[in-house]
């Protein structure tokens, strides 16, 4: 009997289609060469089963992959070489590490005999990733190829999700051996969905159905485990009025009656000083990180708190716990709803509304409706959430532009944002579009970046101009790194230490790369200029002229307790 007899290069092909993978990110080079020669077969004619990009910098790669799997729900897959390839691909990782997105980076290595010579190209991979990482491991023959593959998707996409790096050196990619698929299902002492404790869900319960200003933390959790049904379910229920942290943005619908708004730093106004007059305060799939509670030693001490989360290493990390349910929200949050008592807590909803309005007329009008003056950041993001899709997608960069954009932009649909959180990186949001018009070709990509982060990532325009990925590019240009900008001048004695930025011509940029561009200095032309955007078949630059000095509020000043948020400067 002829046996199937095929290199490491191939196996890893059958191994990747195996898991499903449809779309590849890339960058090929000398070490992974012989796994981009068995990719050719299988990116075009019969065999064809993958769509491979090619990227312009391996950075690129694994923010692409993170849009990808941050839309899709699936895995993001990164493919590159050894040394710098693999080392620029590190930000990616602790950034899907820290926003828990489920990715696997593929790259090449030297062979296992030159290991240790510091031979060209050679890094260890494995020794650099895997502080950033949820796995990192080295496969050194062949052989191992298919286990490790497998390995490494369910690392990745169960419990937590998170991104495993593969290390593959070159003589295990060229080895022959007899193909035989593996299948990993369970990993000893690895345990991603924790047995639901019935005791704390009572607990929890009681402590829900005696509450009289209860408040809810929605985090991106609540996404991961495709639980947003579930969590409506619960919030109407017990009528709980519902806070969401900047990656949960999209786990319920901005119109949703409960829903009071979005924590932290630059959250909305009301629902951050509600936190510290809850009576009980239910976290979901949240990490209560700085940026939401502020000075923790005085955060929601008058409340009972109980925290759903699937990691039992959030537990009590940051914030001290009453009640612990330690599962996936996908399980937890029905069998909490079930016993939950119908109820009505319309007085302590009615509570948010003065703040509210406090907030609407101090901050949200100017901003969103100026009369006069530049154009402000607010404006624009709310005019193209006003034009745009019912299920466009965001994205964004990092700076003032993602944090206007976070607030004033519409979720309708789950799985509507794409923007770096807990590791804040600059150059996220170009690739990360990208990656979302792949997992998500018949939605809207709306990607807002500042001057700073455009010019992060900009050979990705590359990747757009090759593959006419539809992505509305809208930069906010103020010729400032904004975000910093505005704390030199709130902290630091308005000294402005290198934050002044002179900027290219982007129209010529655009024009390079055969991209349509549009300019927006007038307010009146504004309305007709992200129509023509969005309208226009394919990718587009929308390049709006920004007040230079414009400040993201209401803000709570780094330290300070959650209610001490600032509506003015």
């Amino acid at each position: 009997m002829l046996k199937d007899k095929i290199t490491g290069a191939k196996a890893l092909m059958r191994a990747l289609q195996a898991e499903g993978v449809k779309t590849i990110f890339g960058y090929p080079g000398g070490a992974i060469m012989p796994v981009y020669d068995a990719l050719y077969d299988y990116t075009r004619g019969e065999k064809k089963c993958f769509d491979h990009i090619l990227v312009r910098h391996e950075q690129g790669a694994t923010h692409a992959a993170e849009g990808y799997a941050r839309v899709s729900g699936e895995v993001g897959v990164a493919l590159v070489t050894s040394g710098p390839g693999v080392t620029n691909t590190l930000t990616g990782i602790a950034d899907a590490m820290m926003d828990s997105t489920p990715m696997v980076v593929i790259a090449g290595q030297v062979a296992i005999s030159a290991l240790g010579t510091d031979a060209f190209q050679e890094v260890d991979l494995v020794g650099v990733a895997q502080p950033i990482s949820k796995w990192s491991y080295q496969i050194r023959h062949a052989e191992d190829v298919a286990w490790a593959v497998s390995r490494a998707f369910y690392i990745a996409r169960t419990g937590r999700p998170g991104p495993v790096v593969l290390d593959f050196p070159r003589n295990a990619q060229v080895e022959e051996i007899d193909w035989e698929p593996k299948k990993v299902d369970f990993v000893r002492s690895y345990v991603p969905y924790p047995k639901l404790d019935f005791e704390a869900v009572r607990a929890a319960a009681e402590l829900i159905n005696n509450a009289k200003r209860p408040l809810a933390l929605v985090g991106q959790g609540v996404e991961l485990g495709n639980a947003q049904e579930e969590l409506k379910a619960f919030l109407e229920k017990a009528d709980i009025p519902a806070g969401r942290t900047m990656l949960g943005l999209s786990a319920l619908p901005s119109n949703h009656p409960l829903n009071v708004g979005m924590l932290g730093m630059h959250g909305n106004y009301a629902v951050n000083l509600k936190e510290q007059e809850c009576d009980v305060l239910i976290a979901i799939g949240m990490r209560f990180s700085d940026r939401v509670t502020g000075n923790v030693k005085t955060y929601a001490k008058q409340a009972k708190i109980i925290h759903l989360d699937i990691d039992r290493s959030e537990i009590d990390k940051n914030v001290k716990t009453d009640v612990a349910v330690v599962a996936d929200c996908k399980e937890s949050l029905p069998a909490l709803t079930a016993l939950l008592q119908p109820n009505n807590h319309q007085p302590w909803r009615e509570s948010f509304k003065e703040l509210d309005a406090k907030e609407q007329a101090k901050v949200i009008e100017p901003a969103i409706h100026p009369k006069e003056g530049p154009l402000l950041m607010g404006e624009v993001v709310h005019k193209v959430a006003e034009l745009s899709a019912d299920d466009a997608i965001l994205v964004t960069d990092v700076g003032q532009n993602q944090l206007f954009a976070t607030r004033y932009f519409k979720y309708h649909h789950k799985r509507s944002i794409c923007t770096s959180g807990g590791l804040g990186t600059m150059g996220y949001g170009m690739p990360a579009a990208i990656g979302a018009t792949f997992a998500a070709p018949e939605r809207q990509v709306c990607c807002f970046m500042g001057d700073g982060g455009f010019q992060m990532c900009i050979e990705e325009l590359g990747t757009i101009m090759e593959q006419k990925s539809p992505v509305k590019m809208i930069l906010l240009n103020n010729h400032y790194l904004g975000n910093v900008r505005q704390w030199q001048d709130m902290f630091w004695l308005r000294r402005k230490s290198f934050t002044k930025m002179l900027n290219p011509c982007y129209e010529l940029i655009a024009q390079g790369y055969g991209i349509p561009y549009m300019a927006v200095t007038d307010r009146a032309d504004l309305s007709a200029a992200v129509g023509k955007m969005l309208t226009t078949d394919g990718p587009f630059i929308l390049e709006c002229a920004i007040k230079d000095e414009d400040n993201v509020l209401p803000m709570t000043p780094p330290g300070m307790n959650v209610n001490d948020m600032m509506l003015e400067i």
